[in-house]
């Protein structure tokens, strides 16, 4: 019986047989994956990556203990193979330990540079365990890899982001944007979304004037209505343009009147304090009528305005 090592390539018969062991795997049709994976096993008992395989798919059939002893084991046999660490790494991730995991998809890495599935993978770990540097370094591997696929642009771009590096996030979104030719119908919802989180970073770097005039200039392509008006007259208030801001926030006021941001910007504009926290606009009121009645040392009753009645009531 031929027994090649674990890191020698399989004849043409048992590579097709391990292809068809990922397939079942990623449909999750573990029995046969394991049925596929035993022909293997029955030539070359030694093969890495098909026991590190074969021990991942046992681990989603409730085989946790022998998925780990297959998967080692294979690793042993061939630990110059990028997928026995990527299984490896994905057999720690469905424990939920992260680190480990990461640990293993950096050796992958380290043996597959520029594996995408491994970087999409190990990116997902850092942002979960709030690894930001990290982050942005894979995600920024991924831009160069494949620097046509928009998800990597606006990935890279949140990255940044999330790193405080705000003009340079916007600088990525705009170059983004700069090899954009036409939109298509079918995409048009997807970049008014684009724009509107241009916006957002613009205005969370400060640049609340630039987020303003981004809004207007764009206002043709934005499709969120509603969104955009409230954002302009939040990034008006910011302005100090309160007179502004009122005539939006009264216009979202009248198509949703049960929405407490609005109010609580349309108070901003008046201004009119805020509530604290856990008190209601009466216990306010209450609050103010005796502080007021205190200083003056007037009676031990207070007047409440009541929003029901228009008239002021009387408390007890």
């Amino acid at each position: 019986m031929a027994t090649p090592q674990g890191n020698q390539p399989l004849p043409s018969k048992e590579s097709a047989l391990f292809r068809q062991v990922v397939k079942f795997y990623e449909s999750k049709q573990y029995k046969k994956a394991i049925k596929a994976a035993d022909q293997i096993l029955k030539k070359f008992p030694d093969h890495g990556e098909t026991l590190a395989m074969k021990g991942l798919t046992l681990n989603y059939m409730d085989k946790k203990e022998e998925a780990y002893d297959l998967v080692r084991k294979g690793l042993r046999a061939d630990l110059r193979s990028h997928v026995c660490w990527h299984v490896y790494g994905l057999l720690y991730r469905s424990d939920n330990n992260h680190l480990e995991a990461i640990k293993c998809y950096m050796n992958a890495l380290r043996i597959d540079r520029d594996n995408a599935q491994i970087l999409r993978d190990l990116a997902m770990l850092q942002i979960q365990m709030r690894d930001i540097p990290g982050f942005v370094d894979t995600r920024y591997r991924l831009l160069q890899l494949r620097s046509n696929n928009r998800n990597n642009w606006i990935s890279f771009a949140i990255a940044h982001h999330l790193d405080g590096n705000y003009e340079l996030a916007v600088q990525i979104l705009t170059a983004y944007e700069s090899t954009l030719d036409e939109i298509p119908p079918s995409e048009a919802y997807e970049h008014s979304e684009l724009l509107a989180y241009k916006a957002l970073v613009l205005a969370e770097g400060q640049q609340q004037q630039a987020a303003l005039d981004l809004l207007d200039h764009q206002q043709e392509k934005l499709k969120d209505k509603l969104g955009t008006t409230h954002t302009k007259a939040q990034l008006l208030l910011q302005l100090n343009r309160p007179q502004e801001a009122e005539t939006l926030y009264r216009k979202l006021l009248v198509l949703n009147p049960d929405d407490y941001r609005v109010h609580e910007g349309l108070h901003l504009c008046l201004g009119v304090k805020p509530l604290s926290e856990g008190q209601t606009w009466q216990q306010q009121q209450q609050q103010g009528a005796n502080n007021s009645s205190s200083s003056n040392g007037s009676s031990s009753s207070s007047s409440l305005w009541s929003p029901h009645s228009g008239k002021k009531r009387r408390l007890l």
